[in-house]
Formats: C-alpha cells, structure tokens, sequence
C-alpha cells in the first residue's frame, strides 16, 4: 500500500526535520492549508481537478487519501518548509526547490495512474498552484490576513476557470 509508505517517510521525516518545540508557531499556518484544502474538496466535491487513486485495496479512495495527505503529509512538509525558510535572496531558490518537489513527486503519481487529472487541470497548472501555494503559505506565517486577502480572488479565478457551470451539472 503505497499510501502507508509515504506517510512513514513522511513521519521520518517528521521526527528528523520538525521542529516539534515550537509547533504551536506553524499551526495556524497548517490549519489554513487544511480549510482551504478542505474547501476546495466540498467545493469540487462533484467535479474534481484531480483525483488520488489507489490501486492496492479497493475501499482505499479519494476521500480517505486526502485525509492522510491533508492530516499527516501537508503538516509535517509545511512544518518543515516554515522552519528552514531562508533570509535574503536564498528564499528564491528555496521556495523554487519546493515548487520543484511537489511538482516532481505529483509528476510521479501521475504517471503511475496514482493522480489523474480531470475537467482540464494539468501538469501545468499543478505547477502554477505549486508556486501559488509555497508563496501564500509563507505569505499566512507572517501576516495571516494578508493572505486571506490574496486567497480570495485566488479561489475566484480557480472557480471561474475550472468549476463547472449549472449546464454542465445537468
């Protein structure tokens, strides 16, 4: 079960790299990935950009991935991405590595049938998301309601780009 092996990287990872002292700093950073993401899978809840498929065990879906991924994973990367964040111009190449990461591993899953894309998301725009995202985040740890501020016609454009008009729900 491939999902069983990413989360134990990832909380050997956890153990290695988080800085579990001062948890209590990232957490409404966390928590304001985990709404959105969240909100993003009720929004699209019917017309999914993307999907986690699973191929071990059937009663493993979508659902129950996201769960894993939004609870276990995106805790623990953006725990660690929030810690070692640089100063000065070293956060360009920074903040490019994990757009590199994240593109790379979902370029991966892809491929294996892991990740299907749906209702016009691409490869593309997961990395356009990706650069979103690192920058937003860091954006949230520092001052939260500036990035509430960005993530509003954020989730407009996305919605008026990829989610579905009443005729197409019929």
């Amino acid at each position: 079960m491939y999902l069983l092996l990413v989360v134990s990287v990832y909380v050997v990872f956890a153990y290695y790299f988080v800085d579990w002292k001062n948890w209590r700093k990232y957490y409404p950073t966390v928590q304001y990935f985990i709404i959105c993401n969240l909100l993003y899978n009720f929004i699209f809840y019917n017309h999914t950009l993307w999907k986690y498929k699973a191929v071990t065990v059937s009663w493993l879906n979508h659902t129950l991935i996201e769960i894993a991924f939004s609870f276990f994973i995106v805790p623990i990367v953006l725990m660690i991405y929030l810690r070692y964040y640089p100063a000065g111009k070293k956060q360009y190449v920074y903040v490019s590595i994990w757009i590199a990461y994240f593109t790379s591993i979902e370029y991966l899953f892809h491929k294996k049938g892991l990740f299907p894309y749906e209702n016009g998301w691409n490869l593309f725009w997961s990395f356009i998301f990706n650069i979103i995202l690192f920058i937003v985040v860091r954006i949230h740890y520092k001052n939260p309601l500036v990035a509430i501020a960005v993530s509003i016609p954020i989730i407009l454009i996305l919605l008026s780009l990829f989610h579905p008009t009443l005729e197409e729900l019929k």
